[in-house]
């Protein structure tokens, strides 16, 4: 079993908000192929990196889903996908293997 954690900005690249209906459509659609998603959007996360000689901020929600397989080839679409919508350099999509209890 995997939990993929996809970290989700809520503005564009050019620091327009991203419509909730968007964020909800991501989740249905990600809760539709793979059974249920998790999206935690109460408070949104600073997302801080270093660029040069300043900080990069962005605010940031996580979307989860949990897998037996991590199809690697479809979520490197995705992420792909989420980066020209979202106009961002670079979205984080990451698996960590897990069992339940």
């Amino acid at each position: 079993m995997h939990v993929i954690e996809v970290l989700l900005p809520l503005d564009t690249g050019r620091g327009e908000p991203i419509p909730v209906e968007t964020i909800e459509g991501l989740v249905a659609g990600l809760a539709d192929r793979f059974g249920g998603a998790t999206a935690y959007t109460r408070e949104p996360a600073d997302g801080l990196w270093k660029r040069a000689t300043t900080i990069e901020r962005d605010r940031i929600i996580v979307i989860e889903v949990m897998v037996e397989h991590v199809d690697d080839a479809w979520w490197s679409d995705y992420r792909h996908r989420l980066e020209s919508e979202f106009e961002q350099e670079s979205i984080l999509i990451r698996a960590t293997a897990c069992r339940t209890l």
